[in-house]
């Protein structure tokens, strides 16, 4: 999924600056990195705030159009306002064809609804993880990684390395250990008397 959007160059910064634009439906942003010189920017607010609420816009590579100069970028911060529905500042991060990146994808659970810890075992199934820190060329940057649920027992959980991977993507690991991504939750008496026993 391609998504491009128009910047234009910030020459006034500071705060009152960055309050002007955003009075203005306009909103302050930075682009950095590549070893270039980081480059104030501003973008339309509603053009954005519509963007941002696309799940693939937060994992995936970005075109941004800077006054007719196209730069290859991801999102690397986004600040919110603390109560109303308004984008305060994006950072974007230049991204190069030939270095690997790191960034988070969401996991995509698929088919828990049939798997036997669900059909037979009256399960429920728990996403202990719902995102994934990856490194991976920019051209191998998947929207999400799908985790199949369908083989999940009672009794059993998904782990990271369990994960089917596209290839050319690896999983950056924070910690030791294999983290779990899902996992089954007994329901009804079962729980209660799990919960005694744990006690």
């Amino acid at each position: 999924m391609q998504i491009e959007f128009k910047a234009t160059k910030r020459v006034e910064q500071g705060t009152g600056a960055s309050r002007r634009l955003r009075r203005a439906g306009q909103l302050p942003g930075v682009i950095y990195g590549a070893g270039a010189d980081a480059a104030a920017i501003t973008l339309d607010h509603n053009e954005l705030y519509h963007l941002m609420r696309k799940e693939a816009f937060h994992s995936s590579v970005l075109n941004i159009d800077l006054e007719g100069s196209k730069e290859s970028v991801v999102l690397r911060d986004a600040q919110w306002h603390p109560f109303k529905q308004q984008i305060l500042h994006l950072d974007f991060q230049r991204v190069s064809a030939t270095e690997k990146m790191h960034l988070k994808v969401p996991l995509h659970f698929v088919n828990g609804e049939i798997s036997p810890a669900v059909k037979l075992g009256g399960g429920m199934i728990s996403h202990v993880i719902t995102e994934i820190d990856i490194a991976c060329l920019p051209k191998d940057l998947p929207e999400f990684i799908t985790v199949d649920l369908k083989d999940l027992e009672m009794d059993q959980a998904v782990h990271v390395s369990q994960l089917a991977l596209p290839a050319g993507v690896e999983v950056v690991h924070h910690g030791e250990g294999d983290p779990v991504v899902a996992t089954v939750l007994k329901t009804g008496a079962s729980t209660d008397e799990g919960e005694e026993a744990a006690a």
